[in-house]
C-alpha cells in the first residue's frame, strides 16, 4: 500500500499544481485569449470574446507584441482584432521587402466571415513603417477596409533598400498582383565617423525628390472611410510630423469626404504607438551599418511621450466608436 502511495502522490500533486494554476490564470487574466491562425494564406492571432456578433474589427499590421496588446485592448472592449504579422517568422517572408498584399487580402477575406465581426466595419492599423502599409492597403482594398488608423506615418512608399538589413539589391517593399507598389529608391543609410547617426537627413533628402514623391505618393484620396493620424512633432526617427502633413494636403486638394484628424502632439516623438500605461521608454535606439553599432534618438521625452501615448489611445477609442 505505501509503495502504491508513493508513485500516486507525485500524481496527485502534480493534478493540484495543475488545476491551482488554471483557476489562478483564470483569475488574475484579464484579458481575451487569442486564437492562433494558421491557415488560408496568412497567420495571426484572432482576439473576440465569446457570443460577439457584428462588431466593429481591427488589423494591428505588424502583429508581435505591439499588435497583440493593442488587439486585447480592443477585445476588452467589445470590439474584435487580428494581430497580424507578414514576415520574420516560420512560414512567412524572412525579409519585409517585395510582400505581396494578396496576403492581407487574404486575411481581411477571412475576417469578413466571423460571425463576431460586422464587415462594413473593419479597420487597419499600423505604425511607423507598418503605418505606411496600412494606408497601402486601405487605399488598395477600398471596398473592404472602412478606416485607416496610423502612428508616425509615412505619405509615401519606401524602397527595401532604407531598412539596413534588407537585401542590398533595390526592390519594391510592397507588390500586389505581381505589380510594384510605386516607391521612392534609396541608398541604403551609411554610417560616420561617430558612434551616433542622424536619422531625419536620410529621409529629408528622399523627400526632397520631388518628381519621385509624388510617383510614390500614397492614393489615401482613395480610401473608403475616416482616417486618424498621430505623430510625434519631435520625432527624430523619421519626419512623421511633415508626413502627416503631406497626406493632409492630399486629401484636401481631392476632396475627400470621410473624416480626417492630423492629431500632432508637442514633445513627443516616434514611439508613440507604444503601450500607454508605460511611462517611460528608450531614448535611444542602435542600428547596425557595415558592421558597426550606431546611436540613433528616437525623439521627445518620457513626460511628452507619455502624454502623447495617453491622449492618442483616448482619442483613438472614440474614433473606433464612432465607425
Amino acid at each position: 500500500m505505501s509503495e502504491k502511495r508513493k508513485y500516486i502522490l507525485p500524481f496527485v500533486i502534480l493534478i493540484i499544481l495543475t488545476v491551482g494554476y488554471l483557476i489562478a490564470d483564470s483569475i488574475l487574466f484579464d484579458g481575451v485569449k487569442p486564437k492562433a491562425i494558421n491557415a488560408n494564406g496568412f497567420q495571426a492571432k484572432y482576439f473576440a470574446k465569446d457570443n460577439l456578433t457584428n462588431k466593429t474589427a481591427i488589423i494591428l499590421i505588424g502583429g508581435g507584441q505591439w499588435g497583440d496588446y493593442w488587439a486585447n485592448e480592443f477585445s476588452t472592449q467589445e470590439m474584435v482584432a487580428l494581430s497580424l504579422p507578414y514576415n520574420g517568422i516560420e512560414g512567412l517572408p524572412k525579409l519585409p521587402e517585395n510582400i505581396d498584399l494578396g496576403y492581407f487580402e487574404n486575411a481581411i477575406n477571412w475576417l469578413r466571415s466571423q460571425k463576431e465581426v460586422n464587415s462594413e466595419k473593419i479597420i487597419v492599423m499600423g505604425a511607423s513603417r507598418n503605418a505606411e502599409l496600412a494606408l497601402v492597403i486601405a487605399s488598395t482594398f477600398t471596398n473592404t477596409i472602412k478606416g485607416v488608423i496610423a502612428y508616425s506615418p509615412s505619405s509615401v512608399s519606401w524602397s527595401n533598400t532604407v531598412l539596413p538589413y534588407n537585401s542590398d539589391e533595390l526592390k519594391p517593399s510592397w507588390k500586389y498582383k505581381g505589380i510594384d507598389i510605386p516607391y521612392i529608391p534609396m541608398e541604403k543609410l551609411s554610417g560616420n565617423m561617430s558612434n551616433k547617426i542622424e536619422m531625419i537627413d536620410y529621409w529629408e533628402k528622399g523627400l526632397s525628390k520631388v518628381d519621385l514623391v509624388e510617383y510614390a505618393s500614397i492614393k489615401v484620396e482613395n480610401i473608403s472611410g475616416p482616417i486618424l493620424l498621430f505623430s510625434g512633432s519631435d520625432d527624430k526617427v523619421w519626419p512623421s510630423a511633415k508626413m502627416a502633413d503631406m497626406i493632409e494636403k492630399r486629401l484636401e486638394e481631392n476632396n475627400f469626404t470621410y473624416t480626417f484628424n492630423n492629431i500632432q502632439f508637442e514633445n513627443a516623438g516616434h514611439l508613440i504607438s507604444r503601450n500607454p500605461e508605460q511611462k517611460t521608454d528608450n531614448r535611444t535606439g542602435k542600428i547596425n551599418l557595415g558592421g558597426r553599432d550606431f546611436e540613433y534618438e528616437f525623439g521627445g521625452t518620457d513626460s511628452g511621450d507619455y502624454k502623447a501615448k495617453k491622449d492618442a489611445k483616448m482619442k483613438l477609442m472614440e474614433f473606433l466608436k464612432g465607425i
